[in-house]
């Protein structure tokens, strides 16, 4: 296939993840393509604090909120013509390229290099290592080290990640 019709972004907040996104879009615009932009709430990271602070579940769930709805609207403003949402629950190294690439007939998953530093990445592993041994269709990591010093996210940002702190 020499063009992309489905292209499936994760994000999670992180500049990392932003700097994917804007090259997703422009993939996107090239190819004429529907771009889904999904956020997974891992939710084995947070389960043993939400016994003791229930509302965590609903703070997450309401910052991808916020979050894709950003990504969205920047995605138009670009003119991507076909943008879709979706907030998933579990693990992202799964639900990623094994269940939403799947049912979405995505026919390729773009992801920053890692938002983890190396002890993290060595005890659990990244996230895009798992989508590229487990997707059925193209990959396209990248290289978040390549990102410019002076890179300011848009959607991202500081703010927003301030107000779903609280």
């Amino acid at each position: 296939m020499l063009v992309y019709k489905n292209i499936l972004i994760a994000v999670d907040g992180s500049s990392e993840a932003e700097w994917a996104f804007n090259k997703a879009v422009e993939v996107a615009k090239r190819n004429n393509a529907t771009l889904s932009i999904i956020n997974v709430i891992d939710t084995r990271s947070y389960a043993s604090v939400e016994a003791y602070d229930r509302s965590i579940s609903e703070r997450a769930t309401q910052f991808a909120e916020s979050l894709l709805d950003g990504y969205k609207r920047v995605a138009e403003s670009r003119g991507v013509n076909k943008v879709d949402t979706l907030i998933e629950y579990g693990s992202p190294k799964i639900i990623i390229p094994k269940k939403i690439a799947q049912k979405l007939g995505v026919d390729l998953i773009m992801c920053g290099s890692t938002g983890l530093n190396a002890v993290e990445r060595f005890i659990i592993g990244s996230v895009s290592e798992a989508i590229v041994r487990h997707a059925e269709c193209d990959v396209l990591v990248v290289r978040t080290e390549t990102m410019p010093h002076n890179f300011q996210p848009e959607v991202a940002t500081k703010k927003l990640l301030d107000e779903h702190k609280q």
